[in-house]
């Protein structure tokens, strides 16, 4: 028996170790990534801004107004988000063509292009090059954000799906921490080094490369959309070591048999199918929630509060490197919790938390000048806030296309997610200057309705989908989208019936 014992606990190794090589190096080069360019160019920005400056007045012989500096450092922002919508809708025909390891293993490419150009933009004395750059950089993110999740959920199995997909909200976590602590002045945010901070995004892309070839493909997209069942079982084998297949390819094969004859759909196709109705109304809510709840715009503020608690100036940077540890911590202990708790509590009790907040960081606000300890509420309110975004929305949003979209419209479902995140964390960040002009301290108004509305959608029209197959998922959705049919039926039913006893 102790022999027996003794491979099925090296076979029991072996399946954990893949899976965390898969988790790991999908993770380094996916949404990793996201965070990491979110946050690197924030500590350049004056550095950037007088490049910007000098190699105008190089070309031209006169200097740029103030207003004209600030316009360009705005395209260098604004052309990030714009490269992330197109990632995302490049990430589903990526994601069917070529598969979801190749995908992440081809993104890779843009992410070193746009590193080759920032580092080379100051020696070319040429800003355009940095807005290249980081365009690319937006591209490579709006790829991995979607094709990262799918990837993992279409690999976990059933009992860790939650957790190993969270991972991808973990990974952002990690990347949003790692560019501040990169930024400091004492590592790579001093003005003679600028260029090789923002070309340091190459360092994840170069770990993916190494690590990622040796994952095995998504068993699901082997089986379903490929037909590849040889492949498909010994990609389990990897993932699963020795255990029993049987039941998981049962499951997927019965999946393979539901979407038999069906061709993977586009994003403008789901509008029109009926069979995905709930599905497409969820994401959409989910998507927008998760930009315009305000959590990005609680870094705006971030600044101000902590140096109005009286935190000298050149220590606020520290600061704020606590409030993305904040967001690592929560994203690591959902990892945790998620597979116990749930979903939907977690994103209701994640929204409803930020929802209480928002107004508590209001009426801070508004008494700042009144009562000496104010700034630490308004400060606890920030790292509370951030905390609470962590706990469930930060990481189930992205997880959710997984589970609630079949394998013909979870590309197509990914593509409309990404494309409604980055939509909106451009029109936010556009937007949020002019909110905070108009409504002052109460600026955070339409992100406590936001949160308020989310967390009522959720409770009322979000199954649970802990614990469950896909196809039984997919069958839970089916039964609510199409009620109305089987009602009309069993009308009809009710009626032949009566005609019959007449």
């Amino acid at each position: 028996m102790a022999a027996e014992a003794q491979p099925n606990d090296r076979h029991r190794q072996l399946q954990g170790k893949v899976l965390v090589l898969t988790v790991c190096a999908a993770g380094i080069g996916g949404t990793f990534q996201y965070g990491y360019n979110l946050t690197i160019i924030n500590a350049p920005t004056s550095f950037i801004q007088a490049f910007i400056n000098e190699t105008w007045l190089e070309r031209t012989g006169l200097p740029l107004e103030r207003s004209r500096i600030t316009l360009m450092w705005s395209f260098v922002v604004s052309v990030f988000p714009l490269g992330g919508l197109a990632g995302a809708l490049l990430a589903g025909p990526m994601a069917i063509k070529l598969g979801r390891k190749k995908s992440l293993l081809l993104n890779n490419v843009f992410v070193i292009l746009a590193a080759l150009l920032v580092g080379f933009s100051r020696i070319a004395k040429s800003f355009e090059m940095i807005m290249l750059s980081r365009f690319l950089a937006g591209i490579n993110s709006g790829v991995g954000m979607n094709i990262q999740p799918m990837y993992l959920g279409e690999s976990a199995p059933k009992e860790l799906r939650g957790a190993v997909t969270l991972t991808s909200a973990s990974f952002t976590a990690l990347g949003l921490m790692l560019g501040q602590v990169v930024g400091l002045r004492e590592i790579l945010g001093a003005e003679e080094i600028w260029p090789l901070l923002l070309a340091s995004n190459v360092v994840p892309s170069l770990i993916q490369l190494l690590l990622l070839p040796w994952a095995p493909e998504s068993p699901r997209y082997l089986l379903i959309d490929r037909g590849d069942k040889e492949s498909c079982i010994c990609a389990l084998q990897k993932l699963r070591g020795s255990h029993d297949l049987s039941s998981e390819m049962k499951e997927m094969l019965a999946e393979q048999a539901a979407v038999q004859g069906k061709t993977a759909e586009g994003p403008w196709e789901l509008f029109w199918n009926p069979a995905v109705r709930w599905q497409l109304i969820t994401i959409l809510v989910l998507s927008s929630a998760m930009q315009l709840c305000g959590n990005d715009s609680m870094y705006f503020y971030a600044s101000y509060v902590f140096q109005e608690a009286g935190i000298p100036y050149d220590k606020i940077q520290y600061y704020i490197i606590g409030t993305g540890s904040c967001e690592l911590i929560t994203a690591m202990t959902c990892n945790l919790i998620i597979d116990r708790a749930g979903r939907r509590m977690l994103v209701i009790g994640g929204y409803s938390l930020m929802a209480v907040w928002a107004i508590v960081f209001m009426v801070a606000l508004s008494l700042q000048d009144r009562f000496s300890w104010m700034p630490y509420l308004s400060m606890a309110c920030i790292f509370a806030y951030i905390l609470s975004f962590g706990i469930g929305p930060a990481g189930v949003t992205g997880m959710i296309p997984t589970e609630i979209f079949d394998q013909m419209t979870r590309p197509a479902g990914y593509m409309i997610c990404g494309s409604l995140i980055w939509t909106n964390l451009f029109l936010v960040g556009m937007a949020f200057p002019f909110i905070v002009e108009g409504l002052g301290h109460f600026c955070y108004l339409p992100f406590f309705t936001v949160c308020v509305c989310t967390a009522l959608y959720v409770s009322f029209f979000l199954p649970e989908t802990r614990g469950k197959s896909l196809l039984e998922i997919s069958e839970e959705f089916n039964k609510r989208n199409f009620k109305t049919q089987t009602r009309e039926n069993s009308w009809t039913n009710l009626e032949d019936t009566k005609s019959t006893m007449l």
